[in-house]
């Protein structure tokens, strides 16, 4: 059964779509992966799509969208709500509600780096590789953790901390 997973943010344009892209190229036929935003920016951050490419993950159909669009009476229903927003930088968050489990996996935006080109490409690269670590972490679970909505949702909480060179993360 493919679980549909839906990568939320503010603007759409940066961190919920690294996700997005980044989770459809590696769960195979296991997820159906989307991304929104509560205030889409209406394009996708440049430095988003170039840090996909040069990892060699496909941007193709990616856009910055309205959460709206997943709201809609008739819209499939989804599994899992990811929320990438930092709330340490006292960012708001979409509110969502529905029958699915929501966790909130945090992470500073890219977008809102100011400086060089360098500096701004090496924030999304950043980004990035938590973002990696933590769908790796995502990808590990066994398939019938979903079995068990309260102890998903514990594991999918914990996966929100995890970081790039984690244990977590590794393949074993």
């Amino acid at each position: 059964m493919k679980r549909r997973v839906l990568f939320l943010c503010t603007g759409n344009s940066a961190r919920s779509v690294l996700a997005e892209a980044t989770l459809r190229a590696w769960a195979g036929n296991r997820f159906e992966v989307f991304s929104a935003g509560s205030q889409p920016a209406g394009e996708v951050n440049p430095h988003a799509l170039s840090q996909l490419s040069a990892e060699g993950i496909s941007t193709a159909g990616l856009r910055s969208k309205s959460w709206d669009e997943f709201a809609v009476e008739g819209a499939a229903p989804m599994d899992l709500v990811v929320t990438v927003c930092d709330s340490a930088a006292a960012e708001s968050c979409p509110v969502v509600f529905g029958d699915f489990l929501r966790v909130h996996w945090g992470l500073p935006d890219p977008a809102a780096v100011q400086g060089s080109g360098e500096e701004k490409r090496e924030a999304f690269r950043q980004a990035h590789r938590v973002i990696k670590a933590r769908l790796l972490a995502f990808l590990a679970l066994p398939a019938d953790a979903w079995n068990e909505r309260r102890a998903l949702k514990v594991q999918l909480d914990r996966i929100g901390f995890v970081e790039p060179g984690d244990e977590a993360t590794s393949h074993g």
